[in-house]
């Protein structure tokens, strides 16, 4: 599957809501993220794109908005502006914001005292940061619609928990929680610049065990991303690596290599083959020099794997490894496709670019052509991450394309090769 990765690592301060949340406190009058109606709980559906949770939210009297959930970005970031056009927001001042990517700093706008409604999870006089314009077309990549990015002050004030088979998150109380020792495995983590930090994952290179420090990033759609510009220098990159792009941060494409490591743990869990990205200093690295120290991070490709539980209030993370997933192989694209969505739905699909000497490459195909069928399923009946799927099925595999290139109808066959 193709990851998307959004590193945020704002450098905008002093945005988020105050908290405080006594019970008894009317909601009109609450700040910050709480429960409605005294409840000690929520629950609130989720959908899983291209390894991203991606949840309904209504923002003042908007219609429903979609917004990922991101465990570390500090502020709740508007990326498709257009949302708000009919809607007045009350504008106080412009930002600058900076965080991976290869592009320059993006300019937003702040806009004070709105609510945010998540079914009984709410948020009043909450602060959004609104980009100026929709540089990072997520709802391209992803291929749904993404109006936003949220998350820390969610993790921050209550006990969070992913369910990724019921695609279902559990808010709790953080004074009514209890970990049982059924809910899975407790590991400690520390809280950094809005970051959740674990030292609970290691490598293995050849017989040798690496500890890491890494970030839980929920707003990353890879497995496992190691930062070489740190103290992870030492650690050679696998033997057989490609280049790629690895996803967009919030200033851009961020660049870099792919590779498969031989074998991680986590927590007490050992997967192996494990496919790492490797990020360019220049997208990546240089961006968070001021970053505290840390080797990587863990992204939904392996979090998925597990049913896990945040709780940042008390420190520590829960997880139980759900079995089915376990066993489930961790592939890339076989094809050298890359596409875009576009339409109402995002379910119309573009090819966006292809790789030098790939399949796809080598079977013609060209930037801008449209898919219309994919082997005997349309393509508007798919999303792109079912799409995705059929093109790491498995090596030697025939893909069949029925496309559409200036008004003419070309059929593109080729046969699937793993590239790592």
């Amino acid at each position: 599957m193709k990851t998307l990765v959004l590193i945020v690592g704002l450098l905008c301060t002093g945005l988020a809501a105050r908290g405080d949340n006594h019970n008894r406190t009317p909601d009109k009058d609450r700040y910050g993220f709480f429960i409605a109606g005294n409840r000690s709980w929520a629950r609130i559906p989720f959908e899983l794109h291209s390894n991203l949770i991606i949840v309904p939210v209504r923002v003042n009297d908007s219609d429903t908005l979609r917004f990922i959930l991101d465990t570390g970005v500090s502020n709740t970031i508007i990326t498709d502006p257009s949302a708000f056009r009919k809607q007045p927001l009350r504008l106080t001042r412009k930002i600058k914001l900076v965080g991976a990517g290869e592009g320059g700093n993006l300019t937003a706008s702040v806009a004070i005292e709105n609510q945010l409604s998540l079914g009984f999870l709410r948020a009043s006089h909450h602060n959004l940061v609104i980009l100026d314009e929709d540089i990072l077309q997520l709802s391209e990549y992803v291929g749904t619609p993404v109006h936003g990015i949220f998350g820390y002050e969610i993790f921050a004030n209550f006990v969070v928990n992913v369910d990724f088979q019921r695609r279902e998150i559990t808010i709790t109380d953080p004074k009514k929680y209890q970990y049982k020792k059924r809910r899975g495995d407790r590991y400690p983590i520390t809280i950094q610049d809005t970051k959740a930090y674990t030292d609970a994952l290691s490598v293995f290179d050849g017989e040798k065990s690496v500890p890491l420090r890494v970030v839980l990033d929920t707003g990353a759609g890879h497995a496992l991303l190691l930062d070489r510009s740190r103290s992870t220098a030492a650690m050679p990159l696998p033997v057989k690596i490609i280049r790629a792009q690895l996803g967009r941060g919030l200033n851009g494409v961020i660049n870099g290599s792919m590779g498969r490591i031989q074998k991680i743990r986590f927590g007490r869990y050992e997967l192996a083959n494990i496919l790492a990205s490797f990020p360019d200093s220049t997208s990546f690295g240089m961006k968070l020099v001021d970053m505290p120290e840390r080797q990587g991070n863990v992204g939904c490709e392996l979090l998925r794997r597990f049913n896990i539980t945040f709780n940042y209030p008390d420190r520590y993370i829960v997880m139980k490894p759900i079995k089915r997933l376990m066993r489930e192989e961790f592939e890339h694209d076989m094809s050298g496709l890359e596409l875009k969505a576009k339409g109402d739905r995002f379910r119309t699909y573009y090819v966006d670019k292809t790789v030098d000497g790939s399949p796809a490459d080598l079977a013609g195909l060209r930037e801008g052509d449209e898919l219309l069928f994919i082997n005997n399923s349309s393509a508007s009946d798919l999303t792109i991450s079912d799409i995705y799927k059929v093109l790491q099925t498995g090596e030697g595999k025939e893909v069949s394309l029925l496309i559409r290139r200036s008004g003419q109808i070309i059929i593109a066959q080729f046969a699937l090769k793993r590239q790592i």
